[in-house]
């Protein structure tokens, strides 16, 4: 079969005849339909320091898409032939400490579909049944395909309440940031402002429903509160950039006793205004993927409901034109890019 592959420890990616993956006693065999580029591949694209120090190749890349179920194994029960599904990209081992209290997503012993082991951007896929989803059949394939990154937006909107709240999203434009925007005002946020460099994310963001969006290099957070009549600081806040900057200006702004949700990777060596965070008495979540299963359970809800990411998806391609996706990904003027595989 056909399939991207990480296939030489060197910035790069390359289509390669690789063998059909076999099917276990729990495992289910998928037909790719579509699949959607993430920040995470983009890091294995570059073979950046995080690639290097986590990717063993040669593999298959690929954790966010949807197909259709062909095979099942012998003792797959729940999963049938012919089923559209999506996968939940995390293998969690269902033993430690956390999967048995009900923390799946932070399992001792995760393993990640597309970073340690075979992924989606592939004709087929092989996957443990436990982690095969079936949604409501009114979702689209494309959004079908975008659920893993909605289900990171989703955890960080979610993490705390949200009803009346003003809400800051750092990083407001990536794709991640955007589709939170959206999960915030239908989860009944009042304000939800953004910053972010790129004039383009800007805009993304303004149309997934964000109610201020702003330049900081040009605007400060402090004018756009006071543009809105806010006199106080921001509730909640979602931090999506990894920027230190960003960080600390999210903190500056916080609401006393305000709550923030940490999805961006900032680097080792960020320093932050920790007396800030104590004296104020701010609460700090790190977010890893999704709530398993719970969040899956939000996301369908919600998007059955009336929550509208479309405008998220920028741009749709074949499968094979892979190169151009990883280059548009680059410049970073764009949301999602849906692969097609049929």
């Amino acid at each position: 079969m056909k399939a991207i592959v990480k296939s030489k420890p060197e910035r790069g990616l390359w289509m390669e005849d690789v063998p059909m993956p076999k099917v276990g006693h729990n495992d289910v065999l998928i037909k790719i339909k579509k699949a959607a580029v993430c920040g995470t591949d983009l890091h294995i694209y570059k073979w950046d320091e995080w690639a290097q120090n986590t990717i063993k190749t040669p593999v298959v890349i690929g954790h966010e898409y949807m197909g259709e179920v062909v095979e099942t194994g012998m003792e797959v029960d729940r999963v049938h032939v012919g089923e559209r599904v999506t996968v939940e990209g995390h293998i969690s081992c269902g033993f430690c400490r956390n999967c048995r209290r009900g923390r799946q997503h932070i399992c001792d012993h995760t393993v990640g579909i597309g970073v340690q082991r075979d992924g989606g951007f592939a004709e087929y896929i092989v996957v443990p049944a436990k982690n095969v989803l079936k949604v409501d059949p009114q979702i689209p394939d494309e959004i079908m395909a975008i659920m893993d990154p909605l289900g990171n937006a989703t955890h960080t909107a979610l993490s705390f309440p949200l009803l009346g709240e003003d809400v800051l999203i750092t990083g407001i434009g990536g794709p991640i940031g955007a589709m939170a925007t959206a999960v915030c005002k239908f989860a009944g946020a009042r304000n939800v402002v953004g910053t972010d460099l790129s004039p383009y994310r800007r805009d993304l963001a303004r149309k997934m429903g964000a109610t201020k969006v702003i330049d900081p290099t040009k605007e400060s957070i402090r004018d756009a509160m006071g543009s809105l009549g806010m006199v106080a600081g921001f509730d909640i806040g979602l931090e999506c950039s990894g920027s230190p900057i960003a960080f600390n200006d999210m903190v500056e702004n916080m609401y006393n006793g305000g709550k923030i949700s940490s999805l961006g990777l900032l680097p080792k060596n960020t320093q932050i205004n920790w007396s800030k965070l104590i004296f104020k008495g701010l609460t700090l979540k790190g977010i890893y993927g999704r709530e398993m299963y719970e969040t899956w359970y939000h996301m369908e809800m919600m998007l059955t409901s009336g929550l509208n990411i479309l405008p998220v998806i920028t741009h749709r391609m074949k499968a094979e034109n892979f190169q151009e996706a990883f280059d548009i990904m680059e410049e970073g003027n764009c949301g999602k890019i849906i692969l097609d595989w049929e």
